[in-house]
């Protein structure tokens, strides 16, 4: 078993006022050499915007686009014709692919919006742009990992242009689980929303990362009562 651990308060940070935003990996005027990525995952934004505020139109392309909120509501446009409002519970993911625009707002006046920006290197290059949204509400299971993204239309949760598979879990102090990795070769990359849980006896604490490779298979325990994104991805 290989691991690296990226604590909280080691991301990259930025405050433009609209935009408190941390990034466990290199982006925008964040650089550091030795987090450009972790296999397939590129960038792994934990974002707050203020009320009324937003990301303007624009570009992307052949990246993998994957937004959870936290908390809040945060509206889509783009131009492949799509308008909506993704909430906490939500899933939304759109393969860019040969080129897309977009824009995400704070649609209230009155609080914020946290949401998890997350983009995977695609499986395959220049496919048609897509976009879905799904509630992941009615799939969460207390104390166990639900699956929420695949990289198959016929499983549970959205589906990817990657090899990749996200879970989530909400864990009582005390839990345990085990989650056995789908495809061989994968790694994991574990991101603590909330609480303190330990993975194969490493303890992580809210916004800890850790990614961990040649394994089959990891385990966790929660030390006290925990929410937690795990993501299975190609090294």
């Amino acid at each position: 078993m290989k691991t690296i651990l990226h604590r909280a308060e080691t991301r990259g940070h930025a405050d433009h006022g609209w935009l408190n935003t941390h990034h466990t990996f290199s982006f925008a005027s964040y650089h550091n050499p030795d987090r450009m990525n972790f296999g397939a995952l590129r960038v792994l934004n934990d974002d707050i915007v203020a009320p009324g505020m937003g990301f303007g139109k624009h570009p992307h392309d052949n990246m993998e686009i994957v937004s959870i909120p936290l908390q809040g509501d945060l509206e889509h446009q783009d131009s492949m014709g799509n308008k909506s409002v993704i909430r906490e519970g939500d899933i939304q993911v759109m393969s860019a692919g040969t080129g897309v625009f977009h824009s995400e707002y704070n649609p209230n006046n009155d609080k914020e919006t946290h949401f998890l920006q997350i983009w995977l290197f695609p499986r395959e290059r220049n496919l048609a742009p897509r976009y879905d949204q799904i509630s992941i509400r009615e799939v969460a299971v207390p104390n166990r990992f639900y699956q929420i993204l695949s990289p198959n239309k016929s499983e549970q949760g959205v589906w990817i242009n990657q090899d990749a598979w996200f879970s989530m879990a909400h864990f009582d102090s005390g839990a345990t689980e085990k989650y056995t990795l789908k495809r061989s070769g994968n790694g994991v990359y574990v991101f603590v929303l909330e609480g303190c849980l330990n993975i194969n006896d490493i303890e992580l604490n809210t916004r800890d990362g850790l990614g961990v490779t040649d394994i089959v298979e990891i385990n966790v325990s929660a030390v006290t009562p925990s929410k937690v994104l795990l993501m299975e991805l190609p090294m």
